[in-house]
């Protein structure tokens, strides 16, 4: 069995709010970890009659309880890549990225390279769409931290894009725990969610294009 073999067997038996974000710290930091072991599965469990997770005693599980736990997880992780980006520098990081203990994490400089250059076409916003795109979603938060990125920016866009996708994901599992009648008692205000977030995406892209068209002015 491969090292994520054993930590999907040990998190099947130690299923907890706690385990949640652990593992999610782990998966947003510079460690290869796929969020979608994690969020689903407990997802699926929540959508269970009478269902508690391992270690919760005879508390019911809350999907926004992993949802929020997973979100805080994911920001931790986040923090980490940021702060060790703005401590250790570019230099240290490439090398790092470039040594035998970087390949094993699935780094490399050109990975790095290939994200800094994604951080730097898109600007703080990507933050918020590297969150999800695979390869992009667990390094975005280093070349933010390499560019000196304003912190509370950070936290505000990692959290949104976490959060999201961590509902994403959070959807899946439930779904899948045969709970369609909630999801279609709920379709309109979920409908309404969705648009009402897409209209504020696109009033920002908006807002951001006049101002950068009247700086150039």
């Amino acid at each position: 069995m491969s090292l994520i073999d054993n930590i999907i067997t040990w998190y099947s038996a130690h299923m907890n709010y706690a385990s949640i974000t652990a593992l999610m710290a782990v998966e947003s930091s510079f460690i290869p970890f796929p969020s979608e072991v994690v969020i689903p599965p407990a997802a699926f469990v929540a959508g269970q009659p009478d269902s508690v997770l391992c270690t919760t005693g005879n508390y019911p599980v809350d999907v926004l309880l992993i949802i929020l736990f997973g979100t805080i997880g994911a920001m931790i992780g986040a923090i980490i890549n940021y702060g060790l980006s703005v401590w250790l520098g570019r230099l240290i990081i490439y090398k790092f990225a470039d040594s035998k203990l970087g390949h094993m994490c699935l780094l490399s400089g050109e990975k790095l390279q290939r994200a800094e250059e994604y951080f730097r076409e898109k600007g703080n916003v990507s933050t918020f769409i590297g969150r999800f795109i695979p390869g992009i979603r667990q390094l975005i938060s280093i070349p933010a931290g390499l560019c000196r990125m304003h912190f509370g920016a950070f936290l505000w866009w990692t959290f949104l894009g976490a959060f999201i996708w961590n509902c994403i994901l959070a959807a899946v599992g439930y779904v899948a725990a045969g709970q369609m009648d909630r999801i279609k008692e709920y379709s309109h205000e979920l409908s309404v969610a969705i648009l009402v977030l897409f209209g504020l995406v696109v009033v920002y892209f908006v807002i951001r294009k006049l101002l950068r068209s009247k700086r150039k002015a």
